[in-house]
Order: structure tokens, then sequence, then C-alpha cells
């Protein structure tokens, strides 16, 4: 079998005999039951491959698709005028690049079918050339716009300047204004319109694309178009059964185990509240390749827009997938600074997990074990200022630490790494900002380790356990106190009975008490009973 990674193009993927996942029924109901459409979805889960099917399904690639669903959908096979944008491939921090790569698009059009003699703005130039073609072809036009939105995501609070008719002005600002005008031809030019698609990751609602022309459907959350990117279970069982199995041979587990495996790390993604699994097709297709399981999509680059958006996250991510939330904080795509939320969530980061029908809100979590690491690394490096890969050595220790119960070793770690983190991150004015920063970076660090159940704030009958850890052999209960006592933090474990719903589980219990210093700004005592 033959994995198409990196490759994006539907006709190569077809001629060159890659493995493709059939998706063209649901094309097919997507041409003919409407028009105008916009679908998020995060990166690497196969939206520029969508794109290139539409292309060649619109231009009547008849042969391309034969043996797949849509061959016996689609009777007529008619070829219309294909306008594709691609915006992947382009560095849009330099001032200029956009008006360069629109006006490239728009004057290689302009040579095929005639420019207006009268028009020097952009998106009237394309207007005209939309007209033009339905009249020399006799047919509508087809328009679709890959990675919309990454003109503004590359620049977005980047403070980057450009000087543009002699003013000085911010590349985001210059950016949206160009698009704005660009994508509100639209309106103006439906009836020489046969279908519009526009992917992205989020949805700018400053830019008028979506009330500049008759309104888009945003099928991002649409149950019918749920399954359109990514890899339903179903298909994973069908069409990758023996990469299945030789998984399975490698980790000498039988396949139903691999099957576990494969959905606690890759599986998740819930793109309507009708909450049906979706594997990331780059992680599986790169875990098949490679026949080995690695945290592939966290691993190909976080993108450069998050990691700025993230240093004004001020919210504690325990608090965030804790609590339910209403579809406006993270459905309505607001590009927003100082409220990432909806970029987390459209990002791929966060995930729904449940649904309240009674309140209309949803329970957002991460969607697997490999976004979870490498988020919550992300997460942590920013705000314990310190380097990725030494959070990746405590980790990897960590676990075979707490792994072969080796409790004390991991205290004497877990001390040296908070010893490390500079003093200007843990200075806070207040008892309880401290001791919400030792809570919230031991937290950050716990949920790191994501091979393990890992609880916090875990609520029993008589009180609420600070975190609990469970490994194949081991139970660890945690307790913390800032400028107090281990000893004072074991009673406690003791008098409020966190270790009783343990009583009968055969794997060996430790109970830990931890006290945190504030003036040294890491653990003056680890107790374990």
């Amino acid at each position: 079998m033959k994995y198409p990674i990196g490759m994006q193009s539907f006709d190569q993927i077809r001629e060159m005999g890659f493995v493709y996942v059939d998706k063209t029924d649901l094309v097919y109901r997507l041409a003919t039951e409407g028009k105008i459409y916009f679908l998020s979805r995060p990166r690497r889960f196969g939206k520029s491959l969508l794109v290139s099917t539409l292309k060649h399904y619109f231009l009547g690639h008849k042969e391309l698709f034969q043996g797949l669903a849509i061959e016996s959908l689609e009777k007529d096979w008619l070829e219309y005028p294909v306008f594709h944008i691609d915006f992947n491939g382009t560095d849009f921090t330099r001032p200029g690049s956009l008006l360069s790569v629109l006006e490239g698009y728009v004057a290689t059009w302009e040579h095929d079918y005639g420019a207006s003699p009268y028009q020097e703005d952009l998106g009237k130039r394309f207007a005209y050339v939309l007209k033009q073609v339905h009249e020399q072809t006799g047919r509508r036009a087809v328009v679709l716009i890959d990675e919309y939105d990454k003109p503004l995501l590359d620049v977005l609070d980047c403070n980057i300047y450009a000087t543009v008719n002699g003013n000085r002005i911010r590349l985001e600002d210059w950016h949206r204004s160009l698009l704005k005008g660009f994508y509100s031809v639209f309106k103006g030019t439906d009836e020489h319109l046969r279908f519009v698609l526009l992917t992205g990751v989020t949805k700018f609602s400053q830019i008028s694309v979506f009330s500049g022309f008759n309104q888009p459907a945003d099928i991002s959350m649409d149950t019918r178009f749920e399954t359109l990117c990514g890899i339903t279970e179903e298909e994973l069982y069908t069409v990758f059964a023996e990469p299945i199995r030789k998984l399975a041979a490698k980790y000498k587990v039988d396949e139903d185990e691999m099957k576990q495996m494969l959905k606690q790390h890759y599986d998740g993604y819930h793109f309507s509240d009708n909450l049906l699994d979706i594997y990331n097709p780059f992680s599986l297709l790169n875990c098949f390749s490679s026949c080995s399981m690695r945290d592939f999509w966290f691993a190909s680059g976080t993108p450069t827009y998050l990691v700025r958006l993230l240093k004004h996250f001020k919210q504690n991510i325990n608090e965030l997938i804790k609590d339910y939330h209403f579809p406006e904080e993270f459905i309505d795509y607001k590009a927003d600074v100082e409220q990432p939320l909806p970029m987390i969530f459209q990002s791929g980061y966060l995930t729904i997990k449940e649904a309240d029908p009674l309140t209309g809100s949803y329970l957002l979590d991460f969607p697997n074990k490999e976004v979870q690491r490498g988020f919550v690394t992300l997460i942590a490096s920013s705000y314990l200022d310190t380097r990725t890969h030494s959070l990746s050595n405590w980790m990897l220790r960590s676990i075979r630490q707490l792994q072969q119960g080796k409790i004390q070793e991991f205290g004497e770690a877990l001390t040296a790494f908070l010893a490390d983190i500079p003093y200007s991150m843990r200075r806070k004015d207040s008892e309880r900002e401290r001791e919400r920063y030792f809570q919230y970076t031991f937290f950050l660090l716990l949920r790191m380790l994501s091979c393990f159940t890992v609880y916090i704030e875990k609520e029993q009958s008589q009180g609420r356990v600070d975190c609990i850890v469970e490994v194949p052999d081991y139970v660890y209960i945690f307790e913390f106190k800032l400028d107090g006592s281990a000893q004072e933090a074991l009673r406690q474990i003791e008098e409020k009975g966190y270790a009783r719903p343990y009583a009968t589980d055969p794997r060996k219990l430790f109970r830990i008490g931890v006290n945190f210093s504030s003036e040294t700004g890491t653990i003056s005592e680890f107790m374990v009973e």
C-alpha cells in the first residue's frame, strides 16, 4: 500500500496508485445540493485534497473517478471554468506579498479571458473576468479558495508595518482591507457563479467575505459533511486492515488492542454535535507508512499564529477543559487576540466531547493523547519560561519513575526541575496567586504524562483530591500545601479518606504529601507513605 504523505493533488494520487479514502459521494452531494460554502478544519486534515478533488470533478475529468462512489452518481460530467486560488506556500509576513499573489492570479485570468478597460481595483477586475468567462463558455464559474485565511494568520498579532500609498499601516490591517475588497466581488457576480468553496482554519468575522455576498453555508459543524475530511473508524478498519495487522505484530498485541491504541492516540475529533469520531489522517498515514506510533501531527510544527496568541492566554487549561461552553464562545470563529479559545478549537487542539441539549452548551477537551501531550508541553514551556526539550526530558524520566514505583526519585527530579524555573515566572503578589501558580504548574507537568490516567482536583465524598495518578502497577495520591508541611498534607489524605476508593485495588498505593515553598520556588518537603 502506497501512502500519499504530503500529497494534495487528487490526480497524482489516483494516477500513481496511492491509497485514497473515497469521499466522492460527499463531494457529489456538496456540488449538487448547494452553491457557496465555507469549511473550517485543522491543518493537515485534507482540505487541500478536497479542493483538488472538486477541481477535477468540475473540470469533468471522469477518468480519475473510475471505481469511486461518484462514478455511478454523476451522469453528465460537464466541464466548468475553474478558478483555483491557493494561499499555501507563501510567506505573507513580507509586505506586498498578498498584493503580488492576488495580482498574479487576476493577471493570468485576464490574459485567458480578457481584461476590463475601465477597472483597476483587483476585486472588480476579477468580477469582470467571471462575467467574461460565463459569456464566452456558456458555463458559470467555479471558485475554489484554499486556506483563505493564511494571509491573516501569518501576520496576526505580529505588529509588522508597511507603507501603502505613503501611509504607514499595520500589515494585518492592509491584508484585511485587500481581502475584504477581493472577496466582496462575489455578491455582484452571483449570476456568473456555479460553485464556491472557501477553506481555512478560522472564520474571521471582521472580513466582509461572510457578508459581502450571498451568505455562504458554513458546513464546518454540519452533520451531513462531518466526515468530508479525516478518516472514520469504519474507513480505518476497512481500508487499512493490513497495516493495522502489521502494527499489531510489531507491538506484540492483538488487533483489537492495536485498534484501541490507534484510537487513543489519533482519534477523538468531532465536527458536529453528532459526535462521530474522526481520526487524524496525517498521523494515521505517517503511522502506517513508518509502522511506528509517534506524534506526527504535532511534530509537523505548531502554527506560529497560535504560539503568538497563547502568550495572551491567561485562563487555566484545567478550567478550560472542565467547563461547558456556549457555541458563541468557540464556534463563532472571531479571531481575537485576547480571547483565543475559538482559534485553539478551530486549530484542532480542542474538540467537542459532550453536548448538553438542555442548555445548548458543549464540553471541550483534547481530542487524543498526541494532541494533549504536545499542546500541554507548548503551554507549559511558555508559562514556565523553559525550553521544550527540558520539559520533554523531565517527562520521559518521570514516566519511567512512576511506572517503576520510584516515587522518591520522581520527587527529587520534580524538585530540581521547579528550582530551575526563573524567579520572575513565580513572583506573585498575593498568597492566592502564589498557590495557584504551584497548583497550575504541577497540573501542567502531570498533564504531559498522557500515557497515564491523571485526575486533577478529583471530587470524592469527603473532599477534593489535588491529584491522583494511576499507572499499571501503582496508584499515587498527591496532596499539596504551600508554605505549610508535607505531614499536614498526608494527614488530610488520611482524614478525608482519599485512598478509600482504592481499598480493593490490587495496585500498590502511595500517599504523597508535598509542600511548596514560595520563597525557594520549589518543593521543600516530599513525604511518602
